[in-house]
């Protein structure tokens, strides 16, 4: 049985980092590809970052690149997200996802989601 589960969340200042982790179960992170998908208050989920079962990694957003790290611990079967310099604007849910194939891509549909952790930029 699949199971995700995410911590690190919390409220930070504009400018601040956070890192969050997903501890994931049932199956092995390296061989499958990872998200983090995140909703803002009011908007659809977007996924923010992937990295597929080799390792290579990409962001999708725009506004994150250079600031937000996707990562993982095949040992520790855990998936990672550093977020420096945050802004109000990355406030949201975030979800770690497991995606369907070894390889997915910026639009593909995931197929399992974690809880999810509340993130919250203000000062």
């Amino acid at each position: 049985q699949v199971q995700l589960v995410e911590s690190g969340g919390g409220l930070v200042q504009p400018g601040g980092s956070l890192r969050l982790s997903c501890a994931a179960s049932g199956f092995p992170l390296s061989n499958y590809a990872m998200s983090w998908v995140r909703q803002a208050p009011g908007k659809g989920l977007e996924r923010v970052s992937y990295i597929n079962y080799g390792g290579g990694s990409l962001t999708c957003v725009d506004s994150v690149k250079g600031r937000f790290t996707i990562s993982r611990d095949t040992d520790k079967n855990t998936l990672y997200l550093e977020m420096n310099n945050l802004r109000p604007e990355d406030t949201a849910v975030y979800y770690c996802a497991k995606e369907r194939a070894k390889f997915t891509l910026c639009h593909s549909v995931w197929e399992d989601l974690g809880q999810g952790t509340q993130v919250t930029v203000s000062s």
